[in-house]
């Protein structure tokens, strides 16, 4: 990446680069208006944003006041982000899928002055509030609504009350340790914690992370991962560094097509979705008879050798070569056919997927990071070609990271947060008296320079034979398994590992009309024969590969999805374990006792 013109200290700092470097830019971002991508240009993202802060200003905000988003991905989310930065308010992004009771919650603790939502669905989830929430003084919106005001209305009224000279005094008052956003975890268990964030924090991590890739003005990028998430905001705020088109996709059921109407060539996204891309690709292959199948399965297992950094034969590349023109290609052109580089985050990608995209040229990087370390502490770099499957990569430059004694993953840097929000004692807790954020989590370093995590410390357990049980190393190889869409692994205090696993169903059907089992639906799936023997088989190929006190002794079948929406995940889609054992506690007892 060139050098940019500004040195970016605050985000809102991000503008100066598109009135200098990036002004000729026509499709700065871009969302879809009833069914059509309508684009901004970097002129009016810049007049866009500043008319926002105008507006805000003769509202009566004040730096250090807290207004919420409550919003899908879309280009306006932008000009009320940097707008707010730049007039010194803080920006509380928050889940469009919490409940009423979290959202009373974080609203009041965070004593929010105002909140935009995106449309009406959320306005009347949130409108009740407005009496609640004693801060709360008004609900404005993305969309257009009946009796609401819309975000246009913010910035005419910023237009008609321009206050450029007011602006740039507060600009210049604010600092890069000034906060920024506060961003409530959403956690597994327990009351959300609000993790205060300064410029400081964001602008060292995002500019850090954007050069480990040679993308830059003439790319595209899509978003759609909720931008409320901290690893998908600095990846906007990255792209934008760097210049890049950023396009924002609203719903997840837009995907598909924004990749091939857009065709970028980057996105981040979640293992999950990944895995049902990948799911999708096997599903096509399954589908071919003859040699067609044939040659499918063969370029797939190209893949079980393949890693970066390898040297390999010039027979396997030549047969690299050959698939690449009639298999990998068609792979690419599901993802828009110009994808170059895919960001995986939020938990481990299982490594099946990251060789066989690797060697179908699309390259996947893992990294890892939490909210509190804004977010990204290890990624793979494509710029130096550090990359691992099964790993998350190096430590970023500027981070110092530790292994402790126990295995915990701690470190220290400009991007470890501030604290948390009116909670001194639980800041405490995490981060140590040398200025070291504890994660929670266990790793190891491969190479000595590859960050690998392998579980959580709290979610580590003891048989009861004094073993333990890593459940998520053993949980991502189950659902490595193309019939199993996810597990959660149990047994603590027990004398063996067990599982409850919710089968992949969509696959199974079809698995069932290629094998003339005439099955639609889940209950009798879940009693079939044929489907339970196949199912089994499965388990124990899994049980191969792991240790004799870690192997899955019994199991139990689920019929439900487990979604954020039914409670079972967390808005990151992490399994809550405590919610998962409460709801089916009978059947974990009958595991047990059986």
């Amino acid at each position: 990446m060139e050098n940019v013109s500004y040195d970016v200290k605050r985000t809102f700092d991000l503008l100066e680069l598109y009135k200098n470097d990036y002004k000729e830019k026509e499709d700065a971002l871009g969302g879809k208006e009833l069914g059509d991508w309508h684009t901004y240009s970097a002129k009016e993202y810049v007049q866009n944003t500043n008319n926002i802060s105008y507006g805000l200003l003769s509202l009566g905000l004040k730096k250090g006041d807290v207004v919420a988003t409550i919003s899908n991905n879309r280009p306006e989310w932008n000009f009320v982000d940097l707008g707010l930065a730049q007039t010194g308010t803080v920006h509380l992004p928050i889940y469009p899928t919490l409940g009423i009771d979290d959202y009373e919650y974080i609203l009041n603790h965070s004593e929010a002055k105002f909140v935009v939502v995106s449309d009406k669905s959320l306005f009347d989830k949130i409108s009740p509030l407005v009496d609640k929430v004693e801060s709360l003084k008004e609900v404005f919106s993305f969309d257009r609504l009946d009796n609401v005001r819309h975000w246009t209305d913010l910035s005419r009224l910023g237009e008609e009350y321009n206050r450029k000279k007011e602006l740039t005094v507060i600009k210049e008052s604010i600092t890069e340790n000034d906060l920024a956003t506060l961003i409530y975890t959403s956690g597994t268990t327990g009351t959300p914690k609000g993790v205060m964030l300064s410029h400081k924090n964001l602008v060292s991590n995002f500019t850090q992370h954007s050069k480990n890739h040679e993308l830059g003005q003439e790319s595209k990028g899509l978003s759609f991962l909720p931008l409320c998430h901290i690893l998908e905001r600095t990846l906007n705020y990255h792209y934008q560094y760097k210049g890049m088109s950023v396009y924002y996709v609203a719903s997840l059921a837009g995907i598909l097509p924004a990749l091939k109407e857009i065709k970028p060539q980057l996105f981040s996204t979640v293992p999950r979705l990944l895995e049902r891309i990948y799911d999708g690709i096997m599903n096509k292959g399954n589908e071919l008879t003859g040699i067609k199948h044939a040659l499918f399965f063969w370029a797939v297992r190209l893949g079980d050798t393949f890693d970066y950094g390898k040297k390999f034969s010039w027979w396997y590349n030549k047969q690299r070569k050959i698939a690449d023109k009639l298999i990998y290609s068609k792979w690419r052109a599901v993802m828009g056919d110009d994808i170059k580089i895919i960001i995986s985050g939020g938990a481990a990608l299982q490594p099946r997927i990251g060789r066989v995209l690797g060697v179908a040229g699309i390259i996947t990087l893992e990294g890892y990071g939490l909210t509190e370390t804004s977010p990204v502490i290890a990624v793979s770099n494509v710029t130096t070609m550090e990359i691992r499957v099964g790993t998350v990569g190096p430590v970023l430059p500027g981070i110092e990271m530790k292994i402790a004694n126990d295995g915990e993953i701690i470190c220290k840097g400009p991007n470890v947060m501030m604290g948390y929000y009116k909670a001194p004692e639980s800041t405490k807790e995490i981060i140590d008296e040398n200025g070291y954020l504890h994660t929670g989590d266990i790793g190891e370093l491969v190479e000595g320079k590859y960050l690998k995590i392998t579980d959580r410390k709290k979610e580590i357990f003891k048989l009861s034979s004094g073993k333990y049980i890593a459940p998520q190393m053993i949980e991502n190889k189950i659902k490595e398994s193309i019939f199993i869409e996810q597990a959660m692994v149990i047994g603590a205090n027990e004398k063996f590992a067990s599982a409850l696993i919710v089968p992949n169903f969509q696959y199974i059907e079809r698995w069932c009309e290629q094998n003339n089992i005439s099955l639609t639906e889940k209950e009798s799936m879940l009693n079939n024969k044929e489907v339970i023997k196949a199912i089994q088989l499965e388990v124990k190929g899994i049980n191969k590969k792991l240790g004799t006190h870690e192997e899955i002794k019994r199991y139990r079948l689920i019929k439900d999805e487990w979604t954020p929406e039914t409670g079972e995940l967390s808005p990151t889609l992490k399994l809550k374990r405590k919610v998962l054992s409460a709801k089916y506690s009978e059947i974990i007892k009958e595991i047990f006792l059986a």
